[in-house]
């Protein structure tokens, strides 16, 4: 027989350092106000009519030992809505600050999120459990605190599917619907209307961001700058040794390096985030703060998935690496007056902006399954210029790239026809390769066979590797709205089916090829399948 579910709960070890450590609001009140001198507010979450879980992630659940859970028991539901509070838990909402849009916007915190507490699991790691939509808080400002299973739902997928594809990532541990409904202005253009409400419980060994820091030494509070700082190099990166001025300045060194891997990743998968403000800025490098978001199908380095940021174009795909280094040196700026000297943070963010530069062109390289240094290194160089010929399905293209097998006798042989056959599925609008468009297509594509040719590696050898970078499956926008469509009419099963598909992005999955086709035309205009807006 299972353990019961209060058994289980029970069973879990929470070990709340972040408000034990730390300096704390003296009022226990969610009224909206500004914040000094502390680093949380203790808030209990608002109780919602009727929890009804829709969907959890089993690895997520084993990672905070919930693993051995009943998930059909209804208990779950009233925890993970935030209806109730395990003895053990010690809500609060974060304070922070940030720079939006380059900006910078002051006091923002959380405003809809609420931390449960700290889980150690049996390995001894810690994990924050976070409820996304929990109701108002002390930095909630104009908002009602609750969150629309409209995103509720896109973080939940996102989450899971970025980690499976391997991008360094905040998880979701599951999905409920909270029985009620919530008012938003989806594109702020004054139609508002009421959706059904859900709250995500995210799950990160800490959701600390570079907004954090940034509050307190733009206060000039260096006394809670300098507690917030040791509790993480404490806490969070030990091995960088006890706190001081030196290490300090490596905890930002291995903050630069592990954001550089981070969006690095997110180039390879073609995920743009939308909305990196400073904000939305793990201070463990993890992708956080899933909004308005977006998978590159046709590939436009210009493309943003936010309509509030359409007219700069700030966060568009091809710029992420730029924001990322921005933001570093907004972070650089805040641990100022811990370290002393700007000239060691300045060295820093000049090693990451190499490492940045030098990781593109490897994540390049690996995507084409060449190996760097070889012959013809335009080859490369060209891809974007290419891609952008005619509107092309990147994860398609890529993945169709991969099966390409042309000695160089059948090269010779082949026309352009032949030579662009195993691609044409990739593009949005074939009419457009004219002669011009084939002709370029094609003379590029007889030097990459030719260049794999004379590299020597057996074809299943490349086309693996290849695949292992390439994703077959992501989460399209189109995809996720469908879910949405479904989900807002009481039916999950897409939502779980999908959840399923993304946990094996790189490999071929018969029966589930509609989950990894282009977005279909219907999907280019309507709202939720292309650019979305900041509406939670």
């Amino acid at each position: 027989m299972s353990p019961s579910v209060n058994h289980v709960l029970s069973s879990l070890r929470f070990d709340n350092s972040f408000v034990r450590e730390l300096p704390g609001d003296p009022e226990p009140s969610p009224r909206r106000r500004q914040v000094l001198g502390a680093c949380y507010s203790r808030v209990a979450p608002t109780p919602v009519p009727t929890p009804k879980l829709l969907a959890h992630s089993p690895e997520v659940a084993e990672l905070v030992g919930l693993g051995s859970a009943d998930w059909s028991d209804p208990e779950l539901a009233q925890v993970f809505a935030g209806n109730r509070v395990l003895p053990e838990m010690a809500p609060y909402a974060a304070c922070y600050g940030g720079h939006q849009f380059g900006a910078w916007a002051g006091q923002l915190g959380d405003g809809r999120a609420i931390t449960l507490g700290e889980v150690r699991n049996a390995s001894g790691q810690r994990w924050e459990l976070q409820l996304k939509g929990a109701g108002p808080t002390p930095y909630s400002r104009t908002a009602d605190g609750r969150a629309v299973l409209r995103s509720s739902l896109r973080e939940f997928l996102c989450s899971e599917a970025m980690h499976h594809l391997g991008v360094p990532t905040t998880r979701a541990l599951c999905l409920v619907a909270t029985g009620e409904q919530v008012v938003r202005d989806m594109f702020y253009d004054g139609h508002p209307r009421h959706e059904p409400g859900a709250v995500v419980c995210r799950v990160a060994p800490s959701f600390l961001r570079f907004g954090n820091f940034e509050i307190f030494s733009a206060r000039g509070d260096h006394a809670t700058l300098r507690a917030l700082a040791d509790y993480t190099l404490r806490t969070h990166f030990p091995e960088l040794g006890a706190p001081s001025s030196e290490s300090y300045v490596r905890w930002f060194d291995e903050v630069c390096r592990r954001t550089v891997a981070m969006v690095n990743d997110w180039m390879r998968v073609g995920f743009v985030h939308g909305v990196m403000n400073t904000d939305n800025m793990s201070i463990l490098g993890l992708t956080i703060d899933y909004g308005p978001y977006g998978w590159l199908e046709d590939f436009d380095p210009d493309w943003t998935p936010n309509t509030t940021d359409a007219g700069g174009r700030r966060y568009r795909y091809g710029h992420q690496p730029r924001v990322a280094l921005w933001n570093l040196s907004c972070l650089g700026s805040a641990l100022l007056p811990l370290c002393g000297a700007p000239e060691p943070l300045e060295r820093a963010l000049h090693a990451a902006a190499d490492a940045l530069e030098q990781a593109h062109t490897s994540m390049w390289h690996a995507k084409l399954g060449l190996r760097e240094g070889g012959p013809d290194p335009a080859l490369v160089d060209e891809l974007p210029a290419l891609l952008r010929l005619c509107e092309t399905d990147m994860p398609l293209f890529m993945r169709a790239l991969a099966d390409v097998e042309l000695a160089p006798a059948a090269l010779e042989a082949s026309s352009q026809q032949a030579l662009l056959a195993p691609l044409l599925d990739a593009y949005y609008q074939p009419a457009q390769l004219d002669d011009a468009r084939r002709g370029a297509i094609a003379a590029w594509l007889r030097r990459y066979c030719l260049r794999v040719h004379a590299e020597g590696e057996p074809h299943a050898a490349r086309r693996a590797r290849m695949n292992s970078v390439n994703p077959k499956y992501v989460l399209r926008n189109y995809l996720a709205q469908l879910a949405i469509d479904q989900a807002e009419q009481g039916d999950a099963s897409l939502l779980r089916e999908l959840l399923e598909v993304l946990r094996d992005p790189y490999v071929e999955q018969p029966g589930k090829e509609r989950f990894a086709e282009k977005r279909p035309d219907w999907a280019r205009s309507r709202p939720g399948c292309s650019m979305l807006s900041c509406s939670s």
